[in-house]
């Protein structure tokens, strides 16, 4: 859509000082098609002032800025919430970067953690996993029955804090390295929550928030935790 059109547009449905019912349906079908165009929503929105701002002149200002509002409603329907900023984000060790991510996003969690992975013997990573569950953050911990027995294990410590643990119940591995912060932010690679990964071990973590991932592991971390339910009791 060009300028000039955006124009003959608004200043057909300024004519009578009024954004009718029809004319705010007709106005959002245009923007529609725009709606990932921001500049042009944009320009709509200014446009709209600037027409006002030479009204406000005559004696029908009250009724322009009747229509500037309806005007800037229809955009704002349009073009609906920004949305986040894309996250992607590489960590290698050894080194401390990817024990600090991690801990970071434990840090900021509000609302709830879930942690698949196999060993965790890192006390950094594990304090911040206990000072989230003290401000009130639901944290749930998957890991593997083998691992969780391991001299080192910081396992049964987040258990007696009251933090929500389930083993694995297969004589298979469950491998797995991911985290899910809020339902909103995913990490997952080869690095395992333990001193060796950070301090030794060549391992690597990417950080996301791309909605379709992160609804991935959240969707598998739920299998699991209902697979690895004690006994037959039903999970939380």
């Amino acid at each position: 859509m060009k300028r000039d059109e955006v124009d003959e547009i608004l200043l057909s449905t300024l004519e009578d000082r009024r954004l009718s019912r029809s004319e705010r349906k007709a106005l959002g079908a245009v923007l529609v098609d725009h709606r990932q165009d921001h500049e042009l929503l944009a320009y709509v929105r200014h446009r709209a002032f600037e027409l006002v701002r030479r009204e406000a002149t005559a004696t029908r200002a009250v009724e322009a800025l009747d229509w500037l509002e309806e005007v800037v409603k229809t955009i704002a329907t349009v073009e609906g919430p920004e949305p986040p900023p894309s996250l992607a984000e590489a960590h290698f060790s050894p080194g401390d970067h990817c024990r600090r991510r991690i801990a970071a996003l434990a840090g900021l969690a509000r609302r709830s953690i879930e942690v698949c992975v196999f060993t965790i013997t890192d006390d950094r990573i594990s304090r911040a996993l206990l000072d989230a569950h003290a401000r009130g953050v639901r944290v749930r911990v998957i890991t593997d029955d083998e691992k969780a027995a391991d001299i080192g294990s910081d396992v049964e410590e987040l258990a007696r804090a009251g933090i929500a643990v389930r083993i694995d119940r297969s004589e298979h591995h469950m491998h797995h390295k991911f985290a899910v912060f809020d339902g909103a932010y995913l990490v997952s690679g080869s690095y395992n929550w333990t001193v060796s990964a950070a301090t030794s071990n060549e391992e690597n973590i990417v950080v996301v928030n791309d909605p379709r991932l992160v609804s991935a592991f959240a969707e598998t971390f739920e299998r699991l935790w209902r697979a690895y339910a004690p006994g037959d009791a039903a999970a939380p």
